[in-house]
């Protein structure tokens, strides 16, 4: 069994915000697999299914990106996910738009809602697929500021065409990893 995590916030202000793209993958995900997130448990939104005859457990966070593990960490104590069972799909802004890279076992490198996981299940080791949403272009005087506003910031018309194609991936590369193990669905989408 996975335990299949898109990070993002809720409610339907967020719903288009950059920071959201976790959650985007992982509608678009369950729409293909035929999977409804019809329960609320962990303080998620959660649906169950099989997927290339493997069971998932798919979860869409309701405590705010920034308090992600609260949620994640009793999925994973409820359905004895270990580390190695979890994939998150998140934003990442050090990536060009649209571009995905898939790691194992790396550090939160300034995502608070990975850095939350972290913290509460007391390991790194988890599989992350991170989506690019790129950097504001001028960062201007208070550098944090700007950063929370655009990851808070609607995608443009511009950057959701890119994005088509990026969920569309995104869902390739989940069953990647599912069908093909990690190194396999690494080689093939980094």
């Amino acid at each position: 069994m996975k335990l299949i995590v898109g990070l993002g916030n809720p409610g339907k202000e967020y719903s288009t915000n950059r920071h959201n793209i976790g959650f985007l993958c992982l509608n678009y995900f369950a729409k293909v697999h035929r999977i409804t997130f019809d329960k609320k448990q962990g303080k998620a939104r959660v649906g169950t299914g099989k997927v290339v005859g493997c069971e998932v457990i798919l979860a869409k966070p309701q405590t705010y990106m920034n308090a992600s593990g609260v949620s994640v960490s009793p999925l994973a104590q409820k359905y004895k996910i270990t580390a190695d069972d979890l994939i998150v799909v998140h934003d990442d802004l050090d990536l060009p738009l649209g571009k995905i890279r898939i790691r194992r076992d790396s550090g939160a490198a300034g995502h608070k809602g990975i850095k939350s996981i972290i913290a509460s299940l007391r390991t790194q080791d988890f599989v992350r697929i991170r989506v690019g949403i790129s950097r504001p272009q001028s960062p201007g005087e208070n550098a944090e500021d700007t950063i929370v506003d655009y990851v808070l910031g609607d995608f443009t018309a511009e950057e959701k065409s890119i994005l088509e194609n990026t969920i569309k991936s995104v869902n390739e590369a989940i069953v990647s990893v599912l069908i093909d193990g990690l190194t396999v669905a690494m080689n093939r989408f980094n």
